[in-house]
């Protein structure tokens, strides 16, 4: 991943609630001296990968799930899952297995309209060591 891009009506709860999911602060913020920002964004992993909120007025009409399905790589989707949903999202597909191979996803919407999903993944497992 490069940059994922959420949408949100009100930044300020979307990015406190995402520093509560991910356990970091965002990095940047548009306007940088705003009480407000339109924009924020977190830098996660091991490489640094860009997750950025956005004021939706930028884009996808209020209410609707929108942007990407982005899988996020963890440990143990289940457990993710559920915390997901104790944080306030709410539940989009269920605890899947993707065959034998040990794939594993799962997704929820955010409380701010947009898919997240979670994914056991051997491949990325192995990459990363």
């Amino acid at each position: 991943m490069a940059t994922a891009n959420y949408w949100a009506d009100d930044v300020v709860a979307a990015r406190d609630c995402y520093q509560e999911v991910l356990g970091i602060a965002p990095y940047f913020a548009m306007p940088a001296d705003a009480e407000t920002p339109f924009y924020v964004e977190f830098r996660v992993g091991r490489d640094g990968d860009e997750l950025g909120i956005v004021d939706r007025k930028f884009g996808a009409p209020a209410g609707a799930p929108g942007g990407v399905l982005l899988y996020w790589a963890v440990d143990d989707a289940a457990a993710t899952h559920e915390r997901l949903i104790a944080l306030g999202a709410t539940p989009f597909q269920p605890v899947t297995e993707q065959g034998d191979g040990g794939f594993i996803t799962a997704s929820v919407v955010d409380p701010f309209g947009n898919i997240f999903g979670v994914m056991q993944n051997p491949h990325f497992a192995e990459i990363r060591g």
